[in-house]
């Protein structure tokens, strides 16, 4: 699919009156072009992710208000449009139909602080986006390329999660969308996807084969916007908006540790580039900041390479109960490793029944029943601590990505009636729970 050219304003006013290949003035707000992370080359924003010079990934750049303020920001929706000038967004961004996912809530953690030795910890819990994950900001963000770049079908490779939030954000577009999964995914995951579409395509496969065939429609099929195939990009950049808020919720600082989970790895390194680019913009102090990578042992290809101290990320095939982080050849891999060890981090793993038990540990603490995701996050958190690599002293966070409703699976062998008695207090008394 070629790039489209940008419009000059009296030929484009809207998407309506373009033709396909015309992008309308101001379509992606302050994005300038695109830009290699390996050979810095630069082309026209448009539905392409890789470089044509040297086949790198291809991720937005910017030309950034410099008069920009905490108080402009601070005046927006109670959503990620909040920060619609450091996005690939139009100005106009709210008046699209969209589920406005975002502005969650940071949750400061003092029971499991305390469970584990913290002097501080704050959970930036993702469960209560629209979808029930943090994939609905990055599927926002691609919501919008894809009408600019007046796309037909909304569609995905995932994990579960993206698949829940592509379907649900095409329904309210009113785009037809077509998702594709791993036929093994959770049972829930799997519903909350078909209830939004009617298109949901099952894979005999794992995610990685799920992702070369949507990497093959994508090169056969036109108008068709996989948010992390062609349009991966702009779909990227919603993962900063995470990083934003955790700043601006803890009063415009940056926390000193935050830990966050790796499947693709795009979502840790975008909080980095959310960072750098706040403290550019002067909207928080420069200050050093470690990031943490969290894996599961059964599909660890990063933290196996980090832990071996080389830049070499070799494919696995996952098994883990954490299929939401199954991914077995991560795309941004090698930039994780990049992050967390440039900022004085680490990459670490843990098995699944570390995930399982991380699971209840959050649960019981803080009221937060999390997916495997974030118990394999809590688990990696109570290992770092545990082998002191990371700084029990300093303000740390870590991130849920998604609602543990989601992987009931992972967890109900461990969990059930404490005793089951006869109506009469009698009964109760005998078991001891008094």
């Amino acid at each position: 699919m070629s790039a489209p050219t940008v419009s000059a304003p009296e030929t484009a006013a809207t998407p309506e009156a373009a033709g396909p290949d015309v992008i309308r003035e101001g379509a992606f707000g302050n994005a300038r072009a695109l830009v290699c992370r390996e050979c810095g080359s630069e082309v026209a924003l448009g539905p392409q992710y890789a470089c044509m010079e040297c086949f790198g990934p291809l991720e937005v750049a910017y030309d950034f208000p410099t008069d920009l303020t905490r108080e402009q920001i601070e005046s927006g929706p109670a959503n990620i449009w909040r920060y619609k000038a450091l996005l690939p967004v139009p100005t106009d961004i709210e008046t699209s139909p969209n589920t406005e996912p975002g502005f969650t809530r940071l949750l400061k953690a003092d029971n499991l602080a305390a469970e584990l030795g913290l002097s501080n910890l704050w959970v930036k819990d993702d469960s209560t986006n629209p979808t029930n994950s943090f994939k609905d900001r990055v599927v926002a963000c691609a919501l919008s390329a894809a009408r600019e770049f007046h796309s037909k079908v909304f569609a995905c490779p995932s994990t579960g999660n993206l698949a829940n939030a592509v379907a649900a954000a095409g329904a309210r577009a009113g785009m037809k969308t077509v998702v594709f999964i791993p036929s093994n995914l959770e049972h829930p995951k799997q519903v909350n996807s078909a209830v939004y579409t009617e298109s949901l395509v099952a894979v005999d496969g794992n995610y990685d084969d799920v992702n070369r065939l949507a990497s093959e429609i994508a090169g056969e099929e036109d108008g068709w916007a996989f948010v992390n195939v062609n349009v991966r990009p702009f779909y990227a950049e919603g993962s900063k908006t995470l990083g934003y808020e955790i700043a601006e919720q803890l009063g415009w600082r940056l926390p000193d540790q935050v830990v966050i989970p790796v499947a693709s790895g795009s979502q840790l390194t975008k909080v980095d580039k959310a960072f750098q680019e706040l403290i550019a913009l002067g909207l928080v102090e420069d200050k050093p900041y470690k990031v943490f990578g969290a894996q599961a042992t059964g599909c660890s290809p990063v933290s196996v390479a980090y832990k071996s101290g080389t830049d070499v990320v070799r494919p696995v095939k996952p098994d883990t109960i954490a299929k939401s982080l199954a991914i077995g050849n991560p795309a941004d891999a090698p930039y994780v490793l990049d992050v967390c060890r440039r900022t004085g981090g680490a990459v670490e793993d843990v098995t699944d029944d570390e995930i399982r038990a991380g699971i209840l540990l959050l649960a019981r603490n803080e009221g937060i029943f999390t997916e495997t995701a974030g118990g394999t996050t809590t688990a990696v958190l109570k290992k770092l601590v545990e082998t002191g690599q990371l700084d029990t002293s300093l303000d740390t966070v870590i991130i849920n990505t998604g609602m543990g409703l989601k992987t009931l699976d992972a967890i109900s062998g461990q969990v059930g009636p404490a005793a089951t008695i006869d109506p009469s207090y009698a009964a109760f008394a005998a078991t001891g729970i008094a």
